[in-house]
C-alpha cells in the first residue's frame, strides 16, 4: 500500500486508554480537530485486561464466597455446589467487549479520526502510524498527547513465559485456573487475584517483600485485610524476598528468603505482580526532543501535562505520577483544556488546572475493600501538620451488620489547626463507593465538622463517614 499524504489535526493522541480516549473526547468537545492512534486495546489495559474484567470476576468470586462460606448463616442449603470458572471468565470478556464497543462509538460520536496501528513520533508535530491492516499513514498535529501507558515489570532474572510464570494479562485472559499459585507482590493486583482464585478453590500463597500486604496503604487497613485473607486460607509471607523463579515440568519453583529462612515453594503457576514500567521505548520520543526523568523511565511533565517539548504533552501511566485509570483520565482533561486554551491564544489559561496527586482517590477491590486518599497519620506528621483522627467501626453501623459485613472502619484525618481534611482511610464493605464524598469535601475545603453536620440517610454505610467525622471532633454518637 502506498503511503498517503499527511493529514493535519489540532491535536493527535497516541494511545486510547482511559487517559488517551478521554483527552481526545475533551479536546473534540472544545472544538478541536482530533485524531487518536491505538495499536491494540481501545479503552486500554484497564478496560480490556485490567480494572473492568477483574471487577466482573470479583463479583463472581464474591457470590462463590457467599454460597460456599456463608450459606448456613444466610439460610441456603444445597447438596452439591458447582463453581464453573469458565462461565465467570466468559462473562468478564463479554463485559469488556460491550464497553470497548462503547469507546469506539464515543470516538465516532465526537467526530474523532481513529487510526488502528502503532504510532511513532517522527518530529515534534508528526506521527507515523504503521497500520494494523498494512501500510503507513502520516499525521501532522499542532499538539500531540502521548498516552502509551505502562507494561508489567518483572523480577531480575525471571522470565515470564506466559504459561507457568505469568502477569495479570495472562491471568485475566485464561479461562482455566491453576490448582495452586504463588503470587509475587501484595499490591492491588496480587490481592485482587488472590481473592478471585481462592474462592474458586486455588491454593494461594502471596509473597511480599515489605513487612505487610498493601504496603502503600494505611497499616491498620492492611491488618484488617490480612486477617480476612488468612481466614480464607490464603498464605501470606511478608518481609520475604524472592530469590528465584524456575519453571519445572510440574509447574514452578519459587525460592523465598524470609529472614534467615530459605524456602522453595512449588505451585502450578507464579503470578508476577510487582509493578509497572512506562511504555517509552520505540515511540520516537527522542525525535521530538522529549526528555525522560531518567534514562528509560517516565516522561517528565509540568502541571499542564506539557513535556520538555512545548507542543508535546504526556498523560497517564507513562508519566509515573500515579498509575490509576481515573488519574489518567483527569490528566487527559487537563491536557486537552490546556491545549485548547493555547490554540485560542490564552497560553496562561490551564483550563482544569493542576492536579494534586496526593489527594487522588485510591481503591483496592479486595474483600473487604480498601479506599483512601491523602496522608496517613504518620505521613501528615512528617509533613508538619498537626493531625486529628476520627475513627468509626462498621461493627456499629446498622447497614453493615445487616449485610453481615462488620469488618473494618472509616478513619478521617484532619488538620487540628484548620479543620480541613488531610486524608481518609476506609476498609470494609463497598468503601470504594463511599470515598467520593470525602474527596469532594477535601477539594472544596470542607471540614470534618461540616461533613458530620451533613445528614446521611439511615440505614446506610455512608453513616460511618458521618460518625467518623463526628469522632474527629470527639462527639461520635454511636462510637
Amino acid at each position: 500500500m502506498a503511503e498517503s499524504s499527511e493529514e493535519k489535526f489540532d491535536a493527535a493522541v497516541i494511545g486510547a486508554g482511559p487517559g488517551g480516549y478521554v483527552a481526545a473526547i475533551r479536546a473534540a468537545q472544545l472544538g478541536l480537530k482530533v485524531a487518536i492512534v491505538e495499536r491494540q486495546h481501545w479503552g486500554g489495559v484497564c478496560l480490556n485486561v485490567g480494572c473492568i474484567p477483574t471487577k466482573a470476576l470479583l463479583k463472581n468470586a464474591e457470590v462463590a464466597y457467599t454460597l460456599a462460606r456463608r450459606g448456613r448463616e444466610l439460610g441456603f442449603s444445597f447438596d452439591n455446589l458447582t463453581l464453573d470458572y469458565a462461565v465467570a471468565h466468559k462473562r468478564s470478556r463479554q463485559v469488556c467487549s460491550r464497553l470497548v464497543k462503547g469507546v469506539r462509538l464515543l470516538m465516532d460520536k465526537n467526530g474523532i479520526t481513529t487510526y488502528e496501528g502503532a504510532g511513532v513520533l517522527t518530529g515534534p508535530n508528526e506521527i507515523e502510524v504503521t497500520l494494523n491492516s498494512g501500510g503507513r499513514e502520516r499525521l501532522w498535529a499542532e499538539y500531540i498527547i502521548v498516552a502509551t501507558g505502562a507494561s508489567p515489570r518483572s523480577l531480575p532474572g525471571v522470565t515470564v513465559d506466559g504459561s507457568r510464570v505469568i502477569t495479570y494479562a495472562e491471568a485475566i485472559l485464561s479461562p482455566v485456573l491453576p490448582k495452586s499459585a504463588v503470587i509475587i507482590g501484595a499490591g492491588p493486583i496480587g490481592i485482587e487475584f488472590a481473592y478471585i482464585w481462592r474462592n474458586y478453590g486455588v491454593d494461594v500463597t502471596i509473597v511480599e517483600m515489605m513487612d505487610r500486604i498493601l504496603p502503600l496503604e494505611d497499616p491498620e487497613s492492611c491488618t484488617v485485610v490480612a486477617r480476612a485473607y488468612k481466614k480464607l486460607g490464603i498464605t501470606l509471607l511478608t518481609g520475604a524476598r524472592v530469590d528465584g523463579v524456575e519453571a519445572t515440568d510440574a509447574g514452578v519453583r519459587v525460592t523465598v528468603q524470609q529472614g534467615e529462612t530459605v524456602d522453595r515453594l512449588t505451585a502450578d503457576q507464579a503470578l508476577v505482580a510487582i509493578g509497572f514500567q512506562p511504555n517509552v521505548k520505540g515511540i520516537g520520543l527522542e525525535s521530538a526532543g522529549v526528555q525522560l526523568i531518567e534514562p528509560g523511565r517516565f516522561i517528565q511533565v509540568d502541571d499542564q501535562m506539557r513535556t520538555s517539548t512545548s507542543n508535546v504533552y504526556a498523560i497517564g501511566d507513562v508519566t509515573g505520577k500515579l498509575m490509576l485509570a481515573h488519574v489518567g483520565s483527569a490528566m487527559g482533561v487537563v491536557a486537552a483544556e490546556a491545549i485548547a486554551a493555547r490554540l485560542a491564544g490564552r497560553s496562561g489559561d490551564a483550563g482544569a488546572g493542576s492536579l494534586d496527586y496526593v489527594m487522588m482517590p485510591r481503591c483496592v477491590y479486595s474483600h473487604p475493600q480498601v479506599a483512601s486518599f491523602g496522608y496517613t497519620e504518620q505521613g501528615a506528621l512528617e509533613k508538619g501538620f498537626k493531625p486529628r483522627v476520627g475513627k468509626f467501626f462498621f461493627l456499629a453501623n446498622g447497614k453493615a451488620v445487616g449485610l453481615g459485613e462488620r469488618e473494618g472502619f472509616v478513619k478521617i484525618i484532619s488538620d487540628a489547626r484548620t479543620g480541613e481534611l488531610l486524608g481518609a482511610h476506609l476498609v470494609g464493605p463497598n468503601v470504594s463507593e463511599l470515598l467520593p464524598e470525602l474527596t469532594l469535601a477535601q477539594a472544596q475545603e470542607l471540614t470534618a465538622a461540616e461533613i458530620g453536620r451533613n445528614i446521611h440517610a439511615h440505614p446506610t454505610l455512608s453513616e460511618a463517614l458521618m460518625e467518623a467525622a463526628h469522632a474527629v471532633e470527639e462527639r461520635a454518637i454511636h462510637g
